[in-house]
């Protein structure tokens, strides 16, 4: 067959498609085990971070140790066995009807549509209980879904330190939900004042003379769905419809 003929040209091309497609599904075959490893590693890393426990040149498995993961029922705020532990994926599940609840428009104020019915929190225990409880945190800015985590220490109402580890929204604005400046500002902060949810991200600076600062963040400038945003995910999460149950629960001592 003549080189130039397009008989020979489209069997070189098909030929070359065929062999780059094998080439590329079996990359993305042999790479995955690896690539999911280092989307653990890098979630261990934000859990970590996001309570003040990553330590630099440290191993992040190692530190890791000191962290239980357990599975709580959203329905009940009790632990459960319901999902394996190690297997579980909570993002997965919030798309699965079976595995999931849909919000109303009154219950979503966070903006995520659908609940897990488990969620996964991760646990600092030491001699005298509790020390630190890590919650997977989410919702909706200005033009993304925010995922992170909000620590609390032993007391379950003051704050440990908060982080973020997926969004999309507006660098140097939005954006500045990842400032070490902004997320230094959440320790120390009170949640709850006798049981009831106080914590909330306030439009412009919090003035540290007035009552009630112990439970509030300063905004982010020129960022207010951002900042709302964040601070309708910290109203869910921390209420009656996410976590609230289960720090009462262990509040009570009962766990």
């Amino acid at each position: 067959m003549a080189n130039d003929s397009i008989k020979k040209t489209f069997g070189v091309a098909a030929l070359l498609c065929v062999v780059c497609a094998i080439v590329v599904s079996t990359a993305a075959v042999m790479l995955r085990p690896a690539q999911q490893a280092n989307k653990l590693l890098d979630l261990k890393t934000n859990i970590l971070a996001s309570a003040g426990l990553l330590q630099a040149g440290v191993d992040v498995e190692t530190q890791f140790e000191q962290i239980t993961t357990r599975i709580v029922d959203m329905e009940t705020g009790r632990f459960t066995d319901a999902v394996d532990v190690a297997t579980y994926d909570q993002r997965k599940a919030s798309k699965d009807p079976a595995l999931s609840v849909e919000l109303t428009g009154d219950e979503d104020i966070a903006k995520i549509k659908r609940r897990a019915k488990y969620s996964s929190v991760y646990i600092v225990e030491g001699e005298q209980g509790i020390e630190k409880l890590i919650l997977p945190i989410k919702g909706y800015g200005l033009w993304s879904t925010m995922y992170g985590f909000l620590a609390l220490e032993s007391d379950l109402q003051t704050v440990a330190g908060i982080g973020f580890y997926e969004h999309a929204e507006t660098p140097g604005l939005g954006g500045e939900i990842d400032n070490p400046n902004w997320k230094t500002s959440w320790v120390g902060k009170q949640a709850y004042n006798q049981g009831d949810l106080v914590l909330s991200v306030i439009k412009g600076r919090v003035d540290t003379e007035r009552a009630g600062s112990e439970s509030q963040i300063d905004g982010l400038a020129g960022a207010t769905l951002t900042t709302r945003g964040v601070d309708k995910l910290i109203k869910y999460w921390l209420g009656e419809q996410g976590f609230q149950p289960l720090i009462s629960y262990l509040k009570s001592g009962e766990a």
